[in-house]
């Protein structure tokens, strides 16, 4: 039996409204969302392109550096991380159709 219940929440990431679905709390989504949005900013301020595609996978590349690195620290193999990518990937994916 599948007990666990999700979550949908209006989010806004770089000017845009997304509509995003999870297992977590709202705050929890909205922190993510956040992060998202506060990555792209900081991307688009680096470069000249106002093409949000690039910016937000630039920015998705910067979290992933991020994950990786923290992953490391934490003596994580690549496998981990990996698996790692692959689920957040995932929950993206989800959370776009949404």
């Amino acid at each position: 039996m599948n007990t666990r219940s999700t979550t949908t929440l209006e989010v806004e990431i770089f000017g845009e409204t997304y509509n995003v679905r999870g297992d977590n709390d709202p705050e929890y989504l909205q922190e993510l969302a956040a992060l998202v949005d506060a990555k792209m900013t900081e991307v688009a301020a680096h470069l000249k392109t106002v093409d949000s595609t690039k910016i937000a996978i630039l920015a998705a590349l910067n979290v992933a550096d991020d994950l990786v690195r923290c992953r490391k620290d934490q003596g994580g193999g690549t496998e981990v991380v990996n698996k790692k990518l692959s689920k957040l990937t995932g929950d993206l994916n989800e959370a776009l159709r949404a």
